[in-house]
């Protein structure tokens, strides 16, 4: 391996994850942290670890002088973003590149051609990918409503630069467009620096689809590692995931899977990267966006596929032939995870404190990417993902039961998490029979407070 020490730029379960494939490689690891990260998991299992700024993301894990710097005294000669802060930013890949540093992940290049939801339109568009009716970047309220009037209403306004469901807004008539048009760029201005507004089709009751692709242009190597079904979400956030989906037949997917080979291939794409569709009630896929780097879901594929995705970036990035075979994947179980958020799971308000005891389950089939122990305070400055509890089972309802089990088995005390919401999702008739959608959640109703 021609890559000798990795540094992750992240914290919490993506950084250990990482740090695991990378110790299976016979690489050294470098953690990064914030003060208040300072006895994270993370950073006592890494080879080295380097403080780089206060608790506040901006002044830490999203300083890049100071990751760069701690690269440089550590003698890391490569960089692994995992997933959020700089892990979609062309700006710090290049620096990497620039600084020595191999960046594991794909090009600059390919980030802003992918990473823009308007330019990504545009070239999956050009490629032959099928897309909702919808716009380029708009200049104004006005615009924006003589756009809408042609493709019809419901649409959904959207940040070009945005994620994780921020600065989405739905709009059913005109009026209510010129309402919400400048409120809806401000928020994109305060949240992405970019206050560049499109418009898409409304879909009422989707499911949200992705195709996870592992790409290589110098070893003639574009996978298309099936799909996973991500609909169950509040306010745009995946809270359930699975793989693959009970809506996806093999003639969609074989379709599907043609179509994004031939596309990666033609953009010369690196790395491992997430095509996102929605699913109409019709059956029929829509392009909406593409995820440049490793998922917080990509667990899932890799039970069903039995491949180390982590692992192929790595052996990606240092001109290493990938180590499993070439032909089609075809998806051999299912597999289910759970997000499991420090949060109430009434209110959804995040809920940071010490853990006074924890115990992971275990047992056939359970597969736990967490970051947390007993006696760790859950820091207030991050997002409130804890551990992410997979489940493999022969057929779904394998696995869902296994789930049910895992969750139970399950003990977080001193906060409260979403483990009781997770549990009403996986009882509920519907979500028993496959039938979901991204607004799976309205259905389920209100769950009973926590007892005090």
């Amino acid at each position: 391996m021609r890559i000798r020490k990795v540094l992750i730029a992240n914290r919490g379960e993506i950084a250990l994850r990482v740090i695991r494939a990378c110790r299976e490689l016979g690489i050294q690891t470098v953690a990064v942290h914030s003060t208040v990260d300072a006895n994270a998991l993370h950073v006592r299992f890494a080879d080295q670890a380097v403080c780089i700024g206060p608790g506040k993301s901006s002044l830490s894990y999203l300083n890049i002088p100071a990751i760069i710097a701690a690269a440089e005294i550590t003698g890391a000669d490569a960089v692994h973003p995992g997933y959020g802060f700089l892990s979609e930013n062309a700006e710090f890949a290049e620096i990497c590149n620039q600084c020595g540093l191999t960046f594991i992940g794909p090009s600059p290049d390919d980030m802003r051609k992918w990473g823009g939801k308007v330019p990504a339109r545009a070239l999956a568009r050009s490629l032959g990918i099928p897309l909702l009716p919808g716009t380029e970047v708009l200049e104004t309220a006005e615009e924006a409503v003589r756009a809408a009037e042609s493709i019809g209403f419901p649409v959904i306004l959207k940040a070009s630069a945005g994620g994780g469901g921020r600065g989405m807004k739905i709009v059913r008539n005109g009026e209510e467009l010129l309402r919400v048009f400048p409120q809806a760029k401000a928020e994109a201005i305060a949240g992405f620096k970019n206050g560049d507004l499109y418009l898409e089709r409304y879909v009422e009751e989707p499911r949200h689809i992705e195709f996870q692709v592992l790409c290589d242009p110098r070893q003639n190597l574009q996978m298309v590692l099936g799909e996973r079904e991500c609909s169950i979400q509040r306010r745009h956030q995946k809270l359930v995931e699975e793989a693959p989906s009970v809506a996806m037949t093999d003639e969609m997917r074989a379709d599907m899977t043609r179509t994004i080979a031939r596309a990666m291939k033609e953009t010369g794409y690196t790395s491992a990267g997430t095509l996102e569709f929605l699913l109409d009630e019709r059956g029929n896929l829509y392009f909406m966006e593409m995820n440049t780097r490793i998922q917080v879901e990509h667990p899932v594929t890799e039970m069903v596929t039995g491949i180390d995705l982590v692992a192929e970036q790595l052996r990606i990035a240092a001109g290493e032939a990938p180590e499993f075979p070439r032909e089609p994947v075809k998806p051999r179980g299912h597999a289910l995870e759970c997000r499991i958020n420090a949060e109430d799971p009434v209110t959804f308000a995040p809920w940071p404190g010490l853990i006074t005891e924890y115990h992971p389950p275990g047992g056939t089939g359970v597969r736990v990417d967490g970051g947390v122990f007993g006696g760790w305070r859950v820091p207030g400055d991050y997002d409130s993902l804890l551990v992410k509890l997979i489940t493999y089972g022969r057929n779904r309802e394998e696995s869902v039961r296994r789930m049910r089990r895992a969750l139970g088995e399950t003990i977080i005390a001193g906060i409260r998490t979403n483990i009781p919401l997770h549990e009403r999702i996986l009882a509920h008739p519907d979500f028993e029979a496959g039938r979901l959608s991204t607004r799976f959640l309205e259905r389920l109703g209100p769950v009973s407070p926590p007892p005090r």
